[in-house]
C-alpha cells in the first residue's frame, strides 16, 4: 500500500509539473505566435523526413517482393516535402493556415447542419453558437491570408497547450483531493 501511495504521489507531481509546463509553453506560443508557428512547421518537416526515410528503408526490405517502387516514390515525396518546408517555412505556414481555414469552414458547416437537424432538442443552440463562431473564425483566417499565417498556427497551438495544461492541473488537483479524503 505504501508503494502505491508513493507512486500516486509521484504521478501527481509529474502531472502537476506537466500541466504547469504546458500552460507556460502555451502562453509563450500565444505571446510569440510566429515563432511557435515556425516551430510547428519545423517539427512537421522533421517528421516528414523521418517518414520518408522509413518508406525508403521499407522499399529496400521489399525489393524483389514487389511494391518497392511505390515505397521509394512515397518516401521521396515525404523527404522532398520535408526539405521544402525547411527551405520555405513561411510558405509552409501559409499552406498550413489555408488548411486550417478550410477545416474551420467545413467544421462550421457541419455544426450548423447539426443544429438544423437537432434544433428541437434542448441544448441544440450550442451547435448554432459553435457553428457561427467557427464560421466567423474561418472567414477571418481565410480573408486575411497570407497575413493570418503569422499568427494563426502558433496561436491555435498555444491555446491548445494552455487548455491541455489546465485540464491536467484540474485532474491532478481533483486526484490529490480524493487521495487526501481517503487518508483522512
Amino acid at each position: 500500500m505504501t508503494n502505491l501511495r508513493s507512486l500516486a504521489k509521484e504521478s501527481l507531481g509529474w502531472m502537476i509539473g506537466t500541466g504547469i509546463l504546458l500552460v507556460i509553453a502555451g502562453a509563450f506560443a500565444v505571446y510569440a505566435p510566429f515563432s511557435a508557428g515556425l516551430a510547428a512547421d519545423t517539427t512537421i518537416a522533421v517528421l516528414l523526413i523521418i517518414g520518408g526515410i522509413a518508406h525508403l528503408v521499407l522499399a529496400w526490405k521489399l525489393r524483389g517482393i514487389g511494391g518497392s517502387l511505390w515505397e521509394v516514390l512515397v518516401g521521396l515525396a515525404y523527404i522532398v516535402g520535408g526539405l521544402v518546408l525547411f527551405a520555405y517555412p513561411v510558405a509552409g505556414l501559409v499552406t498550413l493556415t489555408l488548411i486550417l481555414g478550410i477545416y474551420l469552414f467545413c467544421s462550421a458547416l457541419t455544426e450548423l447542419a447539426a443544429y438544423f437537424g437537432l434544433r428541437f432538442l434542448r441544448g441544440s443552440g450550442w451547435f448554432l453558437f459553435n457553428g457561427i463562431v467557427t464560421l466567423i473564425l474561418a472567414i477571418m483566417v481565410l480573408r486575411q491570408l497570407p497575413v493570418s499565417a503569422v499568427w494563426v498556427p502558433g496561436t491555435l497551438v498555444g491555446f491548445s497547450m494552455i487548455t491541455s495544461g489546465i485540464a491536467r492541473l484540474s485532474i491532478a488537483i481533483a486526484a490529490k483531493r480524493a487521495a487526501t479524503q481517503l487518508t483522512a
